[in-house]
């Protein structure tokens, strides 16, 4: 072979593979080009220092962009773990997440907030952020009552932990919305089974208000409903008992003067048997 050969077979080589790396550079444009799930701006988003990142989405939280300002404070979390700048966002994610509706995410962020950092400053505030977005996914009463029960335990933590916090007052008028909740969810079925005339049934949910729900604006009706099934099974002294409560408590209640209206039907009026469960259950209620 020649000299001259040889170099020129090199010299093809070169070319061959200096074209392979163009034409592997280009395909890699035309890939990064065609993928839409990457951002060329947000190159620089992730490589942003913590602090920089964090005051940016203070800024984004500021000028309304909620979306945006999660977005960096998701950032901080993924590549800044266990700093006091991904604690401080786990705080900043947990409140964008709920003001933008995701209550399922702001939950698990707020959770997990409350696994790594229990005893921070802002623990308090988090678990607050917790039953707020719980308390948002409580559905009408003809639904399941499951976020009720939820926010109820979440803003129970609030109150019996951090009984000196801000949140408490607003914690403890979530809670008493979400018991009225579930009350109206046994009211519900409780109609259900009394229309049908399956008062035991019907007894049973009316009852859970009474004793469980005490506190709620459910019991009035519960009471006079009561005196219904207890009347229409015959069983007298139980429906004059569950009127007397309800005539002590609420006497200038349209339920209590169904209630007497009915039981003159069957020429008796309200009288309270001491020994009744309806009466052990009344000396709870307000104004008993």
């Amino acid at each position: 072979m020649t000299y001259a050969r040889s170099a020129g077979m090199r010299g093809t080589a070169r070319l061959a593979l200096v074209s392979l790396m163009l034409m592997g550079a280009g395909f890699g444009v035309t890939a990064c080009q065609s993928d839409k799930d990457i951002d060329i701006t947000k190159l620089g988003f992730e490589s942003d220092p913590p602090e920089t990142l964090y005051n940016q989405g203070l800024a984004n939280m500021k000028a309304g962009n909620i979306a945006e300002a999660s977005r960096k404070f998701d950032s901080i979390d993924r590549q800044h773990p266990f700093t006091e700048w991904a604690r401080k966002a786990l705080v900043m994610s947990t409140f964008s997440k709920y003001r933008l509706g995701q209550n399922d995410e702001a939950i698990k962020t707020g959770n997990r907030y409350l696994a790594q950092y229990p005893q921070s400053k802002d623990t308090a505030y988090v678990q607050y952020l917790v039953g707020l977005s719980y308390s948002k996914q409580i559905a009408d009463v003809t639904q399941d009552q499951r976020a009720a029960g939820r926010t109820i335990e979440a803003m129970s933590k609030v109150v019996n932990d951090y009984p000196d916090s801000e949140y408490v007052e607003d914690a403890q008028a979530k809670i008493r919305f979400a018991r009225d909740q579930l009350a109206g969810k046994e009211m519900q079925v409780g109609r259900y089974y009394l229309e049908r005339k399956e008062y035991l049934a019907a007894i049973t949910r009316f009852r859970t208000v009474v004793e469980q729900y005490s506190n709620t604006n459910q019991v009035e009706e519960a009471l006079a409903r009561l005196t219904e099934a207890y009347f229409a099974m015959g069983i007298v002294e139980e429906a004059q008992t569950a009127a007397a409560i309800l005539g002590r408590n609420y006497p200038d209640s349209q339920w209590y003067a169904d209630s007497y209206k009915l039981l003159q039907t069957g020429g008796v009026e309200p009288r309270e048997n001491r020994g009744s469960w309806i009466s052990r259950a009344g000396a709870r209620l307000i104004g008993a």
